[in-house]
């Protein structure tokens, strides 16, 4: 199956169900479907004594133990008071060049001493006063037309810039693979051109949502976050996707997270 879609590759042509795309191909590049992977981790808390054990724990802790095992860009935000309907949580970003990576680093902690040392209250917390709620999680793939995870280049300050994360839920698997092909063959685009400073768009593989996928866009302050979504609705390209009768019911529920970038995070 890889090489037949290597072929087609190849010659320019790719079809969609009734309809023939031609791309011009650049002989001389190598055809790779590496694709970046993320995990996302959302850890709910109750009490200010959770919040402050975790944001000890996430910036002494664990992202100099994940820098120390080679992974980069690690995000760690909390929701902005005010524009999201939930305030107790954190959500930490984790991008892995592969699933090798996203499965040995739980190994590379366990053996890493400083991490085991900074991080003693939060592992060895006892049941009765644990550092969270719940934790969620999220396993990512990204897209094939945004294979890799972008750093976005903002100056503004960091309590005022908005990332923005998206879930799309759809009612099928069908449905939600067409949502997918939506992003692939324009709509991920259209919030580069529109200068969104997306951070990944990914294909979520386990969550407790299935299925849906998962986005993230970045702005430098709420004007600049709603000046860029009147740009984006009234842009003749997304007019002209969304009433494509195959797009249509592509999505059946939409959960929106409004965060911040904390001082020791990546971003």
């Amino acid at each position: 199956m890889k090489r037949f879609l290597i072929l087609l590759l190849a010659t320019g042509t790719l079809a969609f169900g009734s309809c023939t795309m031609k791309t011009e191909v650049d002989p001389s590049q190598e055809f790779s479907q590496e694709l970046d992977y993320f995990q996302l981790k959302k850890y709910n808390y109750e009490t200010p004594a959770q919040e402050a054990l975790l944001d000890g724990y996430f910036e002494n802790a664990l992202l100099p133990a994940f820098h120390r095992a080679g992974l980069s860009h690690i995000g760690v935000f909390k929701p902005i008071g005010g524009l999201d309907e939930e305030q107790n949580y954190f959500m930490v970003l984790v991008p892995y060049r592969d699933l090798n990576q996203f499965e040995e680093t739980p190994s590379l902690l366990e053996k890493d001493a400083a991490y085991q040392e900074a991080a003693s209250t939060y592992v060895d917390a006892p049941h009765d006063q644990s550092p969270y709620t719940r934790i969620e999680s999220f396993l990512l793939r990204a897209f094939s037309a945004t294979p890799t995870l972008a750093l976005p280049e903002l100056t503004s300050p960091r309590s005022g810039r908005v990332y923005e994360l998206r879930s799309y839920e759809a009612a099928t698997e069908k449905l939600y693979q067409l949502k997918v092909e939506m992003f692939n063959e324009g709509e991920s685009a259209l919030f580069q051109e529109l200068q969104f400073n997306p951070v990944f768009f990914g294909e979520v593989l386990s969550s407790s949502h299935m299925p849906h996928l998962m986005y993230m866009t970045t702005h430098a302050d709420t004007t600049a976050q709603k000046e860029n979504w009147a740009a984006f609705v009234a842009h003749p390209e997304w007019e002209r996707m969304k009433n494509l009768e195959r797009y249509q019911n592509t999505v059946s529920n939409i959960t929106r997270y409004q965060l911040y970038p904390t001082e020791y995070s990546d971003y």
